[in-house]
């Protein structure tokens, strides 16, 4: 079943890259579920599909919250790009060995916009622009070194009087080796094309001008493309490296094939310090990308000494764009 599971997966992988990696669209739909979630994970890099070991698997790799048998609260807080808001709530607890449950939200947010119109600037009007998708994950182990996760997520865009809703699965594997090291697959976003509708494309038209007589202002609705989501495909592999009582360092790869761009890599670090208390976090985003926006990142993570068992995480990430500017996000695990 395993073997059958992992060549499904490769075989899916290699298809699909053969096939986005002739047509690259450069426009999809609900971009924002690109944004990396997690500050630990963001910090990496985004090289995470094969280390998966908090909620925010749900979003990088499901499988990771049966093989780390996941019980925990997860909020996260992200001062994006132009004072937009980015935020990731997660929950996920075991509901029988080798079986884990999670939920989780991604909101993006931001404060009211000035409406515009040509020869009009000022309408005294505001309109509103939010993102959320909310999934459901169910992740098992089918043996102690293999898992298969699957998410299933509700998606809504929202920009004044008009929106888009839709839905998407994605499925994700972790695999640790005989050698030590651990492998991770997971298709993300995998769904129909989303089509922008509601009363802002409502307009009066004059069906044909040089008629005389007609009706000047016919109702009519201005039609909208539909666009695919931004499927992402990710392999990844990590392994740990031990220097005694001083310290441990896990590296990170993922290579990762969009159906929006070109093929890249993320590579990450993490270092573990003072008996796991302390974690210091370094990433580079898309390597190889020719016309890349995202650069480099850093971060660290406490392990809160003396509360709750210690069962308490807080994490910091810092990543800088190039053209963008940096965001920050702000991370806080509750074990339970």
């Amino acid at each position: 079943m395993k073997r059958i599971l992992t060549k499904s997966m490769f075989i899916i992988h290699m298809g699909l890259s053969f096939i986005y990696a002739v047509d690259k669209t450069g426009t999809t739909a609900a971009k924002f579920l690109s944004i990396g979630v997690g500050s630990k994970a963001v910090a990496m890099g985004g090289a995470f599909t094969s280390i998966a070991d908090d909620a925010t698997a749900m979003y990088w790799n499901p499988a990771g919250l049966s093989y780390f048998n996941t019980k925990e609260l997860y909020f996260n807080h992200a001062d994006w790009i132009a004072d937009i808001s980015f935020d990731y709530f997660g929950f996920s607890i075991p509901i029988r060995p080798g079986r884990v449950f999670g939920i989780n939200i991604t909101s993006v947010t931001m404060g009211e916009m000035e409406v515009t119109r040509y020869g009009n600037e000022n309408t005294g009007e505001t309109f509103k622009a939010s993102d959320y998708a909310a999934g459901i994950t169910y992740s098992m182990n089918l043996t102690d070194r293999f898992s298969i996760g699957i998410n299933g997520k509700y998606i809504q865009q929202n920009i004044a009087s008009s929106n888009t809703k839709g839905a998407a699965i994605d499925i994700g594997t972790l695999f640790e080796t005989p050698f030590g090291f651990r492998l991770g697959t997971s298709i993300s976003n995998f769904g129909p094309k989303l089509k922008m509708s509601g009363d802002d494309l409502l307009i009066a038209a004059d069906v044909n001008e040089i008629i005389e007589g007609n009706n000047e202002s016919v109702t009519g609705v201005l039609s909208t493309d539909k666009f695919d989501l931004p499927l992402s495909l990710r392999f990844g592999i990590s392994n740990g490296l031990s220097f005694g009582k001083i310290a441990k360092i896990l590296w990170s790869i993922d290579a990762i094939s969009p159906n929006d761009n070109a093929n890249y890599i993320n590579f990450g670090m993490e270092m573990k310090m003072l008996n796991d208390l302390l974690f210091f976090r370094a990433g580079a985003n898309s390597i190889f990308l020719t016309e890349k926006e995202k650069e480099f990142s850093f971060g660290f993570g406490l392990n809160v000494p003396g509360v709750l068992n210690n069962k308490i995480f807080l994490n910091y990430s810092f990543e800088t764009m190039r053209h963008l500017g940096s965001t920050q996000q702000i991370g806080i695990r509750f074990g339970l």
